[in-house]
């Protein structure tokens, strides 16, 4: 019997999850950002800026920002580095990376890019000072494997962050719940005209590891000094993690 892995809710071969992923993905990426928006109420804005800030990015870094999306964290790390330094976008969706492509592209920014898995990253050991994942990491089908990817290609002395969503305060959460999936399905159905994918979405979120078991996997990948931080009573985590 083939391995198997969860797409949401459902358990699927793990050979399929991949191209079920990029389906969601290549069918909300014209209308991802907007998305974003009206899910969070602009929100997503502040944690993206909030990881920025504990990024502790200087003019001439190195940096990669894995599953890149529509390129919000790239543009803004991208102008943190300047001329002198270098925004790798990667992502495993190629209508998601032209989003954010062309978002840079506009803001006068030209980033080198790469279509590639998470879990198998085209570049050599110990290059990047900083390495990201935005809302991406819980889609990927082997997350250590990821993660243990990120930290190879980070320079000793290097960071490694995620952001992503995490395990909401318990007396907050059968109103989540209610938000997650009756609410966001109709949004996603009304904004973007798809209501499945945004489905799979909270279903993800909900199958993501909680914000203790990351840390644990961080420290597993060869991570040191991991430490997380709630945003929103926990809906959402930022993990930072350095290379020794």
């Amino acid at each position: 019997m083939p391995e198997t892995t969860h797409f949401g809710y459902q358990q699927v071969p793990e050979g399929e999850k991949a191209k079920k992923v990029e389906d969601v993905f290549s069918s909300v990426a014209t209308r991802y950002d907007l998305m974003n928006d009206v899910m969070s109420l602009g929100m997503h804005r502040l944690w993206k800026r909030f990881a920025i800030d504990m990024a502790g990015l200087k003019e001439g870094m190195q940096v990669l920002d894995v599953a890149s999306g529509s390129g919000d964290l790239a543009l803004a790390m991208a102008r943190k580095v300047g001329d002198k330094g270098r925004v790798w976008m990667t992502d495993i969706n190629g209508a998601m990376l032209g989003v954010g492509r062309d978002k840079l592209v506009d803001a006068g920014i030209q980033p080198p890019l790469a279509q590639c898995d998470g879990e198998k990253l085209p570049f050599a050991s110990d290059t990047f000072d900083c390495v990201t994942v935005a809302f991406g990491l819980r889609n990927m089908t082997h997350k250590d494997r990821a993660l243990a990817e990120m930290a190879r290609v980070t320079k000793p002395g290097g960071r490694v962050l995620v952001l992503e969503f995490s395990k909401v305060w318990k007396p907050l959460e059968r109103g989540y719940d209610l938000y997650s999936f009756k609410v966001i399905p109709r949004l996603g159905r009304m904004f973007a005209g798809d209501e499945d994918s945004y489905r799979y979405l909270a279903e993800s979120i909900r199958m993501h590891p909680d914000q203790e078991t990351l840390k644990k996997m961080m420290q597993d990948a060869g991570l040191a000094k991991v430490e997380f931080f709630n945003m929103a009573a926990g809906v959402v985590a930022l993990h930072r993690g350095f290379k020794i």
